[in-house]
């Protein structure tokens, strides 16, 4: 497996990771934890040492699950978690979780999240969406106070903005920034990806696959399970995916070519556009995993790599309701 570093904070890791997440959350009921157990050791097997997960899946279930299935391998991986919300025991189950990164809160998630994964420190742990209600500073001077006391080592931020990202990073030294980046999704291409690069600020792409759209097995004719998130996408309606459907012929069109399928041809133009960008597509099968993990060594010719990019900016429908897409970015 090749590796990458994370900007230029000097963590290597695999360079593909693992999203975890749909083991748990999001995609139905949560998995079979001794299938996902299987699935997870496969993984370090197979060369990925960059799992990722976050208290709010499940709750609490993902990385319950991690910390199990891992802990023998513990010291040839990286994971990274997640703080945010309120999950709190007296709030309502029924309802999405609100935001919460108090500096208190914060300590108090990183408490629960070392015992879940059953570890001293937490390789890299990321503010899960930026907290209108708090300053940045007070969050990034929370993380550095952890980091002194050795609870955790990396701090990263997901879905924000430049000028968050700037201040935060003028705290304590960011690491990552996670947000949806791929064929599906290119509004960091303009303002944050030149930010992250000026930093050294690695990208670390969630649903670089489109939420399983760029693999090619999802169409217009495609429904899915009211417990599935991607029922309630705008991108996944059957309007949106046929409109969408000739970015995934010209990816199997060129995956032909080099004996290689369409999510590889996917993920390979993602590898291609930074040397510090990670993308962690999530499976819940070892099969997919592996084919994955064989996009690191398709090799895309430049001409292949501006037909895909063109292709990609021609991508129709909203990726979230209206409401949902307003407290994405700040």
């Amino acid at each position: 497996m090749q590796k990458r570093k994370l900007g230029n904070s000097g963590l290597e890791v695999s360079a593909i990771g693992l999203g975890c997440m749909g083991m748990s959350f999001s995609y139905g009921p949560p998995k079979d934890t001794q299938e996902m157990t299987t699935v997870l050791r496969h993984a370090v097997d197979a060369g990925i040492t960059f799992f990722d997960t976050a208290e709010v899946y499940g709750p609490f279930l993902n990385e319950e699950l991690l910390g199990e299935a891992l802990a023998p391998v513990r010291d040839r991986i990286v994971i990274a978690t997640k703080f945010g919300f309120d999950l709190s025991p007296g709030r309502d189950p029924r309802s999405s979780p609100g935001l919460d990164s108090r500096p208190n809160h914060i300590k108090a998630a990183v408490e629960g999240s070392l015992k879940r994964l059953k570890v001293e420190s937490i390789d890299l742990l990321y503010q899960h969406r930026v907290d209108p209600n708090v300053p940045i500073e007070d969050v990034a001077g929370a993380v550095k106070e952890l980091i002194g006391e050795g609870k955790v080592k990396h701090f990263g931020l997901s879905e924000a903005g430049a000028k968050t990202i700037r201040r935060a990073n003028a705290i304590q030294k960011v690491t990552a920034l996670q947000s949806e980046y791929s064929l599906w999704w290119r509004r960091l291409e303009d303002e944050i990806l030149p930010v992250l690069e000026e930093l050294g600020i690695a990208l670390v792409p969630y649903s670089p696959l489109g939420r399983g759209f760029l693999t090619g097995t999802i169409n217009a004719n495609t429904s899915f399970a009211a417990s599935d998130f991607r029922s309630s996408l705008p991108r996944f309606t059957p309007e949106a995916l046929k409109a969408n459907q000739a970015l995934v012929d010209l990816l199997s069109g060129i995956g032909k070519r080099h004996g290689a399928t369409t999510a590889q041809v996917a993920l390979a133009w993602l590898l291609a556009q930074k040397p510090w960008i990670v993308p962690i597509p999530g499976t819940t099968k070892s099969s997919r995993l592996d084919e994955n993990i064989g996009a690191t060594a398709l090799k895309l010719t430049g001409d292949e790599l501006v037909a895909i990019g063109t292709a990609g900016a021609a991508i129709q429908g909203a990726r979230y309701p209206e409401k949902l897409e307003q407290v994405t970015e700040r």
